[in-house]
């Protein structure tokens, strides 16, 4: 499985709104340069989550995006799913129930969902909070040498 670019920008993106939330609408261009995304990438992705009801928008002058739930209602794994689609690391998990033809009698079947249950245990288990306080941590500076 590898993540998109795609994915990897919503996952800044959401993560920038809930940093940078003051209550008004952040524009679109104050969120490229912090996160160093082109305006035009990322009027690819921000639909995708305002659609799914991710974010509130505001046309106009003081428009922009912010999130439309606290920071930790949303999971990683929500985020990503939103911008990947499936997550599952073999196309056979994609479907519920399971189509494959040899899922019957594929002996690596079980490996491939442990490792699809490792992966959406721990993308849902990381909330948009976590990462803002993990991000905190992180530029805090607190460095020991």
């Amino acid at each position: 499985m590898k993540i998109s670019t795609k994915g990897r920008y919503a996952l800044r993106v959401m993560l920038d709104l809930a940093i940078y939330d003051t209550g008004e609408f952040i524009p679109l261009k104050a969120i490229a340069e912090r996160q160093g995304i082109t305006v035009k990438y990322l009027e690819q992705i921000v639909p995708l989550l305002n659609k799914a009801g991710y974010l509130k928008s505001s046309r106009g002058n003081n428009g922009g995006y912010r999130l439309a739930k606290d920071p930790k209602e949303y999971t990683a794994g929500d985020i990503l799913r939103i911008t990947e689609g499936s997550i599952a690391p073999v196309a056979c998990l994609e479907d519920e129930p399971n189509q494959c033809e040899r899922k019957e009698f594929c002996m690596t079947l079980p490996f491939w969902q442990g490792l699809y249950n490792v992966i959406n245990d721990y993308v849902d288990s990381v909330t948009l909070e976590d990462l803002v306080e993990q991000s905190k941590r992180f530029t805090e500076g607190d460095y020991c040498i």
